[in-house]
C-alpha cells in the first residue's frame, strides 16, 4: 500500500531533549572565579531529521530506518571526547561534525537544536538551532538561531496610572537569527547578553507591549549585528497579570533591520515618544550614577555650580520638551556627593583655556536614557553651543557610571571604536581610564567602586594611569562667589536660587606642596573682649583703617568675628553679634570712604576683598552673606558649641544648626572653614582614645572627629560641595602645648591619604584632599612655650610677633593654602619668604 503525503509536506524523525552533561566555558548561571575554567553543565539536544519514512512503514524492517538508538549513542560519544566547550554553538558544531562523518546519503535536512535550561538566573534557558541541507553532495548550514527563553523582568509597564505606581513582571522571549553562519563567531556571551536585556527591560518605562516589544527588538538588532550580517528578531513580550482571567496577554513581533532608521540605539529624535525617554520608576525605587562636569569658557564655576542645581530638577526641564506624561511618578534626582574642582590643562585640543573638571554622585529614579536626556538639556540651559569635537564648552556633563549597569548602544562592531561615542550612551564612560581629569574627581568619591567592565577598582584606574598628569597640572580649586547678589541676578526657574558669579578662586595641592601660593586672611576681632586684640577694632573707623592696611599689604582674605571663642568668653545674644559683624560688612562692601584722599579719588582698595564671617550661628551666617560676606569661618564646624555635648537635647540643637548652615552655603555657593574643637577652647584635652596611632593620637582625633563632621556636611542631600571645604585643624582649641605643636608639624598628616581607625573601624581618612586653614597667631600656647625654660618670659598677645612667625612658616611648610594672622604688614613677609622656601 502506498501512501500519497501532501506536497511539501517531509516525514520528521526526532530525538527529543537527549540529556547531556558538558563542561562549558560560557553561560552558566554562576561565574567561576578563573575566566577560563569550564563548569559542567546540563544540556539538551534534539535533533530533527527530514526523512521519507515510506519504506521502513511499507515493509516494517529495521534496515529501512533511521537508527535513532545509535545516533544517539554517537552523539553522546562524540561530545564525551572533547575536553571544554567554549559554547552551545561550539556544541553544535561538533554534531555536525558527526553527521557529515557518519551519515551523509542518509538524509538530506536536519535541524538540531541544543538547549541549556541553566544558562542565567534570569532566564528559562538559552537555546541554539542549526539548519542544514545537503546540497550536491555537501552540507550547508542555512540557518542558525538563537533564542533568549522565557525572561522574566519587573518593570514598569502599561496605560493606567495604577500600573505606573508598581513594577510589574513581563516574560519575553527572544529568537534572532541568520541565514550567514559567519555571525556566530561574534556573538555575545549568553550570561552578559542576558543580563544587558534585563537591564534595558527593567529601566524601561513603556505603555505599551508592542513598543517594549519593539525596543527589545532594536537593542537586539544593535548588540548582533556587525553592519554586514543580516538578522531578522521575533521577540513574544506578555504580561501574566494584565488580565484577571486569562493566563496573560501576549504580543509577537517580527522584525529585521530594515525596520529601523539605522543599526545603533541611539536616543530618540524630537518628535519619537518612547516612554523610556519620558518616564521614570516609581517612588522609591532610586540608582545611583556618577556624572562628570567640566567648564572652560566663562564663568567656570558658576556654569557647574548652575548645572548641578538644574539637574535636581529634572521634571521642570524635561517637561518643557513634553517629555513627561500623566500617570507617570515625579521626575527624581538629588546630587548626594560631590568631588574636589580641579583646573586642569585641556586634553586632544590643547589650544583652548584651562578647564575646571568636577564629578558628582546622584541618586535618582530616572531610566539611563532619560538621564541622558536630562544632561543634555542642562548643557543646553547653561549656554553650550556646537563647537569642535573636545573644543571648548560652558559646560560638558556626562554619565560615568549607572550602578553597575553596562550599557552600549554602538552597533556590535564599532563598540571598541572609541571615535564613536557622540550621541550613543555608553556606560560606563568609553574613555574613563585615559581621563584622569574624570579618575581623580571620581577617586575624591568612591575609590573602592569596581568598574562593571574593567574589573578593577577606581583607585587602581587611576594608579595603572600610563602617562599620569603632574600635580601642578591638575591644582584643586576654591571658588569664592561675588556677594552680595546684585538686584539683576534671578533664576529663571523658581525651584533653585540664582547662582552667584565667581569672584575669585585659590588653587592649591596636598600632593605637591610646591606649586601654589599661601593666601593671608587678616583677623577684624569686632568684639571688647578678644584675647588678642579686644576693643581695638570694633568702632567703624579704627576696623577700616586695619582692613586698608591689610589689604595694602597683601591679605587675600579679612576674617570678621563678633564672639570671642576664647576660653570662658561671655556669652553674646544673636542680635549682639549681628550689630557688631553686619555694619563692618557692609561698609566694606559699599566703598565707604574713609578718608580725604579717597573721597578725592573714588577710589577704594577693600571693597572687593574677599570677606568670611566667623560665626556658628545660622543667623548671623546668612545675614553677614546677605551684606556681602564671601565664605563662613565656623570653629564648630556647623555643629554649635554644644556639639561635644553627649546629651539628647545638644544633639537636637547640633542637627538643627547643622541643616541650617547646610543650607545657607548651599544657596550662596560659598566657601566653609570648618575647624576641630570639643567645645570650650580650654577643655577636653584627652585624647587616650586615639593612642593606637602612637604619637599621632591628636592627629588621629583631629581625623576621626572632624572628618566625621566633614562627612556629614558633604555627603546626603543638600550637602556641601566639597571642593568649598577648608578645614582647620584647631590649633589652640582642645590641645595641650605638645598637642599644638605636634599638630602644627604634622599638619600635612590630617589632610593625608591614609586609613585611620582601627580594627573594624578602619576607613580611608575622611579629611584626605581637604585643603586646610592654620590659625596660630597670638596663641596662648606660643606664650606658655616663651614662658618656659631658659630666658623665659610672660608675654601678652601683641609680643608675641615673631613667635607667630615661627609658626607661620611652619604651616607654610606643610601646605597651608591659608593662613590666619593678626598682624599682616609683618606676616605677609614671613609668609612671602616661606613660599619663597617651601613652595
Amino acid at each position: 500500500m502506498s501512501i500519497t503525503l501532501p506536497q511539501g509536506t517531509p516525514d520528521v524523525v526526532r530525538i527529543n531533549a537527549l540529556q547531556l552533561i558538558l563542561p562549558l566555558l560560557s553561560g552558566a548561571q554562576w561565574p567561576t572565579d578563573e575566566p577560563n575554567e569550564p563548569v559542567l553543565q546540563p544540556v539538551e539536544l534534539s535533533l530533527e531529521i527530514q526523512h521519507d519514512t515510506r519504506a521502513a512503514a511499507s515493509s516494517d524492517d529495521i534496515e529501512s530506518c533511521i537508527d535513532y538508538s545509535k545516533l544517539a549513542r554517537g552523539i553522546q560519544k562524540k561530545l564525551s571526547a572533547e575536553p571544554v566547550y567554549d559554547s552551545l554553538d561550539h556544541v553544535a558544531d561538533t554534531v555536525c561534525q558527526l553527521i557529515v562523518e557518519k551519515y551523509t546519503g542518509a538524509f538530506e535536512h536536519f535541524q538540531l537544536t541544543i538547549v541549556q535550561p541553566k544558562a542565567s538566573l534570569l532566564c528559562e534557558a538559552l537555546v541554539a538551532s542549526y539548519t542544514s541541507e545537503l546540497v550536491h553532495g555537501q552540507w550547508h548550514v542555512s540557518e542558525v538561531k538563537h533564542t533568549i527563553r522565557g525572561l522574566r523582568c519587573p518593570t514598569i509597564i502599561g496605560i493606567h496610572p495604577h500600573e505606573r505606581e508598581a513594577r510589574q513582571e513581563t516574560r519575553v522571549t527572544v529568537d534572532f537569527w541568520s541565514r550567514d553562519v559567519r555571525h556566530v563567531a561574534n556573538l555575545p556571551e549568553g550570561r552578559g547578553l542576558v543580563r544587558s536585556l534585563y537591564e534595558a527591560i527593567y529601566h524601561s518605562q513603556y505603555l505599551t507591549l508592542e513598543a517594549l516589544a519593539s525596543y527589545v527588538a532594536k537593542l537586539m538588532i544593535s548588540v548582533v549585528s556587525d553592519g554586514t550580517i543580516a538578522f531578522d528578531v521575533k521577540v513574544n513580550a506578555s504580561k501574566p497579570h494584565a488580565i484577571p482571567l486569562a493566563a496573560s496577554a501576549e504580543v509577537v513581533i517580527h522584525r529585521t533591520p530594515g525596520d529601523f532608521p539605522a543599526d545603533t540605539l541611539s536616543p530618540p529624535a524630537e518628535e519619537e515618544t518612547s516612554p523610556l525617554d519620558f518616564h521614570v520608576t516609581k517612588t522609591g525605587v532610586n540608582h545611583i550614577a556618577v556624572l562628570a562636569l567640566g567648564s572652560n569658557l566663562g564663568d567656570r564655576f558658576r556654569h557647574i555650580e548652575y548645572a548641578l542645581r538644574l539637574l535636581e530638577i529634572p521634571r521642570e526641564l524635561l517637561e518643557e520638551e513634553g517629555e513627561h506624561r500623566e500617570g507617570a511618578s515625579p521626575m527624581q534626582l538629588t546630587v548626594v556627593n560631590t568631588s574636589f574642582l580641579y583646573e586642569t590643562k585641556a586634553m586632544y585640543v590643547t589650544d583652548q583655556p584651562a578647564f575646571i573638571n568636577g564629578a558628582c554622585v546622584v541618586e535618582t529614579n530616572l531610566s539611563p536614557l532619560t538621564l541622558l536626556r536630562l544632561v543634555k538639556k542642562v548643557e543646553e540651559v547653561v549656554g553650550r553651543v556646537p563647537s569642535i569635537r573636545h573644543g571648548p564648552r560652558a559646560v560638558d556633563v556626562d554619565i560615568i557610571f549607572y550602578g553597575s549597569l553596562v550599557y552600549d548602544t554602538r552597533p556590535s562592531a564599532r563598540k571598541n571604536d572609541l571615535n564613536l561615542y557622540e550621541n550613543q550612551l555608553i556606560i560606563p564612560h568609553a574613555r574613563l581610564a585615559e581621563r584622569e581629569f574624570v579618575l581623580r574627581p571620581v577617586l575624591d568619591m568612591i575609590p573602592d567602586f569596581i568598574h562593571p567592565a574593567l574589573n578593577k577598582t577606581v583607585r587602581q584606574l587611576a594608579e595603572n594611569m600610563e602617562a599620569p598628569m603632574e600635580d601642578w597640572l591638575m591644582l584643586r580649586a576654591v571658588p569664592f562667589p561675588k556677594l552680595p547678589l546684585s538686584p539683576s541676578e534671578v533664576s529663571l526657574y523658581p525651584s533653585i536660587p540664582p547662582v552667584p558669579s565667581t569672584a575669585a578662586y585659590w588653587t592649591y595641592s596636598t600632593e605637591t606642596r610646591k606649586c601654589f601660593k599661601t593666601h593671608v586672611m587678616a583677623t577684624l576681632n569686632t568684639t571688647p573682649d578678644s584675647f588678642s586684640d579686644g576693643s581695638k577694632h570694633n568702632n567703624l573707623l579704627s576696623a577700616m583703617e586695619y582692613v586698608r592696611d591689610s589689604v595694602s599689604a597683601g591679605a587675600d582674605i579679612v576674617d570678621i568675628g563678633g564672639y570671642s571663642t576664647r576660653p570662658n568668653a561671655p556669652f553674646v545674644s544673636v542680635e549682639d553679634e549681628l550689630e557688631r559683624v553686619i555694619p563692618f560688612v557692609k561698609a566694606i562692601r559699599s566703598g565707604q570712604p574713609q578718608t580725604t584722599s579717597e573721597e578725592t579719588t573714588g577710589a577704594n582698595p577693600v571693597e572687593n576683598v574677599l570677606l568670611s564671617v566667623d560665626t556658628f550661628r545660622p543667623e548671623v551666617a546668612e545675614a553677614a552673606i546677605a551684606a556681602g560676606v564671601n565664605c563662613i569661618n565656623d570653629v564648630y564646624a556647623f555643629m554649635g558649641p554644644d556639639s561635644y555635648q553627649e546629651s539628647d537635647e545638644g544633639k537636637v540643637v547640633s542637627s538643627v544648626v547643622t541643616a541650617r548652615m547646610k543650607a545657607t552655603a548651599r544657596k550662596y555657593s560659598t566657601p566653609v572653614m570648618l575647624m576641630h574643637s570639643r567645645g570650650d577652647a580650654g577643655q577636653n584635652k584627652d585624647y587616650s582614645m586615639y593612642n593606637y596611632a602612637g604619637e599621632d593620637a591628636v592627629i588621629e582625633g583631629i581625623r576621626v572627629e572632624l572628618g566625621g563632621k566633614v562627612e556629614k556636611i558633604v555627603t546626603g542631600k543638600g550637602g556641601v560641595r566639597r571642593w568649598l571645604v577648608i578645614v582647620d585643624p584647631g590649633i589652640g582649641f582642645s590641645k595641650t602645648v605638645q598637642g599644638n605643636l605636634h599638630t602644627l608639624k604634622n599638619a600635612a598628616k590630617v589632610t593625608a591619604d591614609v586609613v585611620i581607625g582601627h580594627g573594624e573601624t578602619q576607613k580611608r581618612n575622611p579629611l584626605r584632599g581637604y585643603s586646610q586653614l592654620i590659625g596660630v597667631s597670638r596663641k596662648s600656647f606660643l606664650g606658655k612655650i616663651l614662658a618656659e625654660g631658659e630666658n623665659a618670659r610672660e608675654t601678652t598677645p601683641t609680643e608675641r610677633t615673631w613667635a607667630t612667625a615661627a609658626a607661620v612658616t611652619c604651616a607654610v611648610q606643610q601646605g597651608a593654602v591659608s593662613v590666619r594672622v593678626h598682624d599682616v604688614k609683618k606676616m605677609a613677609d614671613v609668609v612671602k619668604i616661606a613660599d619663597a622656601l617651601w613652595r
